[in-house]
């Protein structure tokens, strides 16, 4: 490792689990203001204040620790994670602030070189970099503020699927078993570089073509993994049931998950879901894949059956990978159910 490489912990792994935070939550005071739209208590992607009778603003804010050790790919990463929420809520990115941890006696150059790779991806998503906060910490951490806006009756929730819905995953799952696996010498370099041209794409495309479409609900799939959002997504009032072979998974991601290259992140995650999901096929290593933290992970939206090949067939036309994974049922012993 160089002096100008950075110590890797985690990324959206590093993310305190679903369990613990939602207790945290609950306690504290519900918000009671008109203007507030969207609040802490919905679990939702970002917070939405309702400005006029046209006009809401969307606010989120995401930073974590490095899961590569590049600084300049690690910043790239972190904005796009960041940005995501927005999108996630059907919102248009205004503005960004950064938020800097990084150690007092490290090179600043290796600052340099995030903030580069972050500001080069405000400026990707067509929005204003307008200034940010540092402190020193025993660790290099970064990330945004982000400003959005939207209008108040198209925001997209995380909690509002419709039963019947189709499911729509965009971006494969696995990049934190191959950030993992590759930091310590277990994944090769081509698995590595195709997790990161994944995470460090931004939601932006599939966003924008989703706003054609009928969007029940929306959400990103990041920390939690694809089953702990999904869970959110459902509510605790309807299930919902995935067909594996449509869930497409990173090169690598699978064979680092057999390899027992897993993340304790994705620990958290079965965990705090145990009881609510059930697999049909007997493979532990597809049950860690979709537990995994996703970093900078895609879009999950739940939408209308009649307009699911329309919609997959615009994605693929926008260059956004695409996949149907699964179905919004009626409520079910089991949350969500996973067939062959």
């Amino acid at each position: 490792m160089s002096k100008k490489d950075l110590i890797i912990c985690g990324g959206c792994n590093a993310k305190i689990g679903p369990g613990n935070l939602s207790k945290l939550l609950n306690n504290l005071p519900k918000q009671q203001n008109e203007q507030l739209l969207v609040g802490f208590d919905s679990s939702d992607d970002a917070a939405v204040v309702q400005l006029s009778e046209d006009l809401a603003l969307v606010q989120t804010l995401d930073f974590f620790p490095a899961m590569v050790s590049d600084p300049y790919l690690f910043g790239k990463i972190a904005a796009a994670n960041a940005l995501s929420d927005v999108y996630a809520m059907g919102g248009e990115v205004i503005s960004a602030l950064n938020i800097v941890c990084f150690p007092e006696q490290d090179d600043l150059a290796i600052l340099g070189e995030i903030l580069r790779g972050g500001a080069e991806k405000v400026a990707e998503a067509g929005a204003i970099l307008a200034g940010g906060h540092s402190i020193h910490d025993a660790q290099a951490k970064y990330g945004l503020s982000v400003t959005g806006k939207v209008h108040p009756k198209r925001i997209w929730q995380n909690n509002a699927p419709q039963n019947g819905d189709c499911l729509v995953l965009t971006k494969a799952l696995g990049v934190g078993i191959v950030t993992t696996g590759y930091s310590v010498g277990e994944i090769g370099e081509e698995a590595f570089t195709k997790a990161v041209a994944s995470m460090e794409m931004l939601n932006k495309t599939a966003a924008e073509v989703a706003k054609t479409f009928t969007v029940h609900s929306c959400t990103d799939v990041t920390g939690f993994g694809l089953l702990g959002h999904l869970s959110e997504m459902l509510n605790g009032k309807l299930s919902a049931e995935l067909n594996v072979k449509n869930i497409p998974v990173l090169p690598g991601a699978y064979d680092g998950a057999k390899e027992f290259l897993i993340t304790a992140g994705g620990q958290r995650n079965r965990n705090h879901l145990a009881g609510k999901v059930t697999f049909t096929f007997d493979d532990f290593a597809f049950e860690e894949l979709m537990f995994d933290p996703q970093t900078s992970g895609g879009l999950l939206f739940s939408v209308p059956e009649a307009e699911l090949e329309a919609f997959l067939a615009d994605l693929e036309k926008n260059a956004v990978t695409a996949s149907f994974i699964g179905r919004i049922t009626g409520k079910q012993a089991f949350e969500i159910i996973v067939n062959d």
